[in-house]
């Protein structure tokens, strides 16, 4: 498992490559990598305090979760490498931008990861985790209640996939910052 892991890190470090993710200080930003890494940090605490867990999957989902929304990769292409159920997850995680509205494209997503494996629904929980940092300075209040909303959201549909990712979400919503 670890070269299929290293596989992912370094697929999505080159896919990734240039993109900036927000920090909570002004003007700062860092590799994206940061958040990838920072999801699979909480998706490798969720494995150590829930046994039975499929690791692999959890791990290169976590590791892939934006690659088919963020960046050229095409399905194809997850597929052979890294298997069917890898892509179904990552799909699952990937929101759907046809879709009018970010509620309606998020409700859309909740339903495909709750048909998917459970392990597709922690590292959404985990994505969720990390998100909710403390919000860039340049968010108005109203963009930070709507993401606090989404988040609970988020809680309410998955938590049932993992009691320690759902406490651990639940803690971060009730410390989000909306002022």
């Amino acid at each position: 498992m670890p070269d299929t892991i290293k596989k992912a890190w370094l697929l999505a470090s080159r896919l990734h490559d240039g993109q900036r993710y927000k920090t909570p200080e002004k003007d700062v930003s860092v590799p994206y990598l940061t958040h990838l890494g920072a999801v699979l940090i909480e998706v490798n605490y969720v494995l150590s305090q829930e046994p039975g867990l499929n690791a692999k999957l959890t791990r290169l989902c976590a590791i892939l979760h934006d690659s088919l929304e963020d960046t050229s990769l095409k399905d194809e292409a997850l597929s052979e490498q890294f298997g069917d159920e890898v892509l179904a997850g990552v799909r699952a995680l990937t929101k759907n931008e046809t879709l009018p509205t970010k509620r309606a494209q998020m409700e859309d997503s909740l339903a495909r990861i709750l048909a998917q494996p459970r392990e597709v629904a922690i590292v959404k929980l985990c994505d969720r985790i990390d998100n909710l940092s403390p919000p860039p300075p340049s968010w108005p209040k109203e963009k930070r209640m709507a993401y606090r909303e989404e988040a609970e959201l988020i809680l309410k549909q998955l938590g049932a996939a993992s009691p320690v990712a759902a406490a651990r979400l639940r803690k971060k919503i009730s410390e989000y910052i909306v002022n």
